[in-house]
């Protein structure tokens, strides 16, 4: 492969790689909602309500599952919460799970929990007219923090399907996040020397099998700048320099975004040391016929 340049191929580097599924994830966010959405109706009844305290706790004496869904309306993901009470001093938990309450002392902290945290001024004021609109939102809103996790496999997918189009076979030419014990075992490798011996748990995102190599891939792509950057840069390049003395075996790193333009330094340093460094235009170029042979 002729030589690269490196400002010509960090110029390459996309803005983004979101697709349409990345931003909310509707089918959950529907799915959530419908399995509390019996508990959501019986607490629109409260809505208005003039008497708030007594009518939920007639609601709650009658169907004590409706505490299911009151930590949604909060936006908490766990049925246990705690608060710090000022006013008594100490540390309340209360469990909107399995746990339902027993006696009058129950009830009267399930209220005091309602009112202190603005539950019951949300119902009794008319500030919502249906929970599960509210609790659609609030999941929109809640799934909105899983973009994180949609985004980390966005390059891994993209990869993927390029190896898919170079023909490779899932399970068979190609596999998802194998382990370094998993590969020593399954080709009878020794990648000791990544492994410090053992010492280090490490997982390639790809594993590609020719011919004649054991291909080790990395993926990611980071639209936005940070200190993670650095350090993996230097990672990689750390793992490409061990694993040049380990024979039918080959590290390779996919990675792109704009974030790497705060960090050029150490991406240049890994660039400059790394014979397989490849961007999303390499890809749309077809690299991995070139290189996985």
């Amino acid at each position: 492969m002729a030589s690269r340049d490196f400002d010509i191929w960090l110029s390459g580097f996309r803005d983004s790689i979101a697709d349409y599924g990345y931003y909310i994830d509707f089918e959950k966010v529907h799915r959530n909602v419908d399995n509390i959405k019996v508990e959501l109706n019986i607490l629109n009844s409260l809505i208005g309500s003039k008497n708030i305290e007594a009518d939920f706790e007639g609601l709650l004496r009658k169907y004590p599952e409706v505490l299911n869904c009151i930590p949604l309306l909060l936006a908490v993901r766990v049925n246990e919460i705690y608060c710090q009470d000022e006013k008594g001093g100490y540390l309340y938990h209360f469990d909107f799970g399995k746990s339902m309450p027993k006696s009058n002392a129950d009830y009267e902290r399930y209220k005091y929990f309602m009112r202190e945290t603005g539950l019951f001024d949300l119902l009794q004021n008319h500030i919502v007219n249906n929970l599960v609109d509210y609790a659609t939102g609030v999941e929109t809103g809640l799934d909105s923090n899983g973009r994180k996790n949609r985004g980390g496999h966005l390059m891994e997918n993209l990869v993927e399907s390029f190896i898919a189009k170079a023909g490779f076979i899932k399970d068979e030419t190609y596999f998802k996040e194998m382990r370094i014990k998993e590969i020593e075992k399954k080709f009878h490798l020794d990648l000791s020397a990544i492994s410090n011996k053992g010492k280090t748990v490490k997982r390639f995102d790809f594993v590609i099998k020719t011919e004649n190599t054991i291909f080790g891939i990395e993926t990611n792509f980071y639209a936005s700048s940070g200190s993670k950057l650095n350090e993996t840069a230097r990672s990689y390049k750390q793992i490409s320099q061990e694993a040049q003395g380990i024979n039918n075996f080959t590290f390779v790193w996919f990675t792109d975004g704009k974030g790497w333009l705060d960090a050029r330094n150490n991406l240049e340093e890994t660039f400059d040391a790394m014979e397989h460094v490849y961007n999303i235009q390499d890809l749309e170029d077809g690299i991995i016929s070139e290189v996985f042979k």
